[in-house]
C-alpha cells in the first residue's frame, strides 16, 4: 500500500498543475484576443482615414481645380484660337 500512498498525492498534484495550466492558457488567450480586437479597430480606423485621404487627393487633383490654380496663381489664360499652332509630323 505504500506505492498507492505516494501515487495518490502525485496524481492530485498533477491534476492541480494541469488545471492551473488550463487557467493560465485561457487567460493568455483572452488577453491576446483583446489585443487583436484593439489592433483590428485601429486597422479599420486607418482604412477609413486612407479612403478619406484618397478622396481628398482626387478632389485636389481635378482638372477644374488645376485650371483654376493656373489662372489665379500663374496668371495663365487660354490662348486665342488664332494663336494656336498645330504641329503635324
Amino acid at each position: 500500500m505504500k506505492g498507492v500512498d505516494i501515487l495518490l498525492p502525485l496524481l492530485v498534484l498533477a491534476v492541480v498543475l494541469s488545471a492551473l495550466g488550463v487557467v493560465y492558457a485561457k487567460y493568455q488567450s483572452r488577453k491576446l484576443f483583446i489585443t487583436l480586437q484593439g489592433l483590428e479597430a485601429t486597422r479599420d480606423k486607418m482604412d477609413i482615414e486612407w479612403g478619406q485621404l484618397q478622396l481628398e487627393q482626387s478632389t485636389w487633383a481635378t482638372h477644374g481645380r488645376i485650371e483654376e490654380l493656373a489662372r489665379e496663381r500663374l496668371k495663365m489664360t487660354t490662348p486665342a484660337p488664332g494663336a494656336v499652332v498645330i504641329v503635324r509630323p
